[in-house]
């Protein structure tokens, strides 16, 4: 069985060619993900696009949301990654998230959500506080608009507090980031596959 999975970076810088820590982080999990036959597609760079804010799946004419929705809700696997800022999830995550509270709304006629049967795992960085509170977020949000979370399912790097030294400067991954890395990988892919060979009954 081949999965799919898309990578969102909602780091705060919107050039593709700006380096990213989180961009880091994700090809980290990409990595480990081959190792199960689950082939990342693409990473995409959330603050590059006009993604409009609302609640709704499509906020009108020039919004990128419909289209990146679409590109979303066709794989198996989603990594949401971002950096922390203020010890929490950045604005354009928040952004994704506030996007898909219509998912809410948009239930097939046994209720589920279309991102029922869709797993989601996390990759954060940081040169502060606020791991385990954005992996909070995240997972809370997630869960409520109908993504499966996995067990194990963030990974995640924190620097010195107030230090200079960002994930993507670091010379070598460290060990508990590829050890961690490793096991999001291999129980999201799990999971995956038993959702698509066995969807929730709803």
């Amino acid at each position: 069985m081949v999965l799919k999975a898309l990578a969102l970076n909602c780091t705060l810088k919107a050039g593709d060619g700006e380096s990213s820590s989180t961009e880091a982080m994700i090809a980290v999990l990409a990595k480990a993900l081959a190792v199960h036959d689950v082939e990342l597609t693409g990473t995409v760079r959330v603050a590059a696009l006009d993604i409009r804010p609302g609640v709704t799946s499509d906020e009108g004419e020039g919004d990128a949301w419909p289209a990146l929705r679409r590109r979303i809700l066709d794989h198996d696997v989603v990594i949401f990654g971002g950096p922390i800022w203020l010890g929490q999830i950045s604005s354009v995550a928040k952004r994704v998230l506030e996007r898909m509270d219509a998912f809410l709304g948009e239930t097939d006629d046994r209720g589920r959500m279309p991102s029922y049967g869709k797993v989601a795992v996390a990759a954060i960085v940081g040169n502060e506080d606020g791991a385990h509170f954005s992996t909070a977020q995240w997972f809370q949000a997630l869960n409520d608009v109908g993504w499966t979370i996995p067990a194990t399912a963030a990974c995640y790097w924190v620097g010195e507090a107030m230090g200079s030294i960002d994930f993507k400067d670091l010379g070598e991954v460290p060990e508990k980031v590829e050890k961690t890395a490793k096991m999001v990988a291999g129980n999201a892919a799990h999971l995956a596959g038993l959702l698509r060979s066995s969807p929730y009954p709803g």
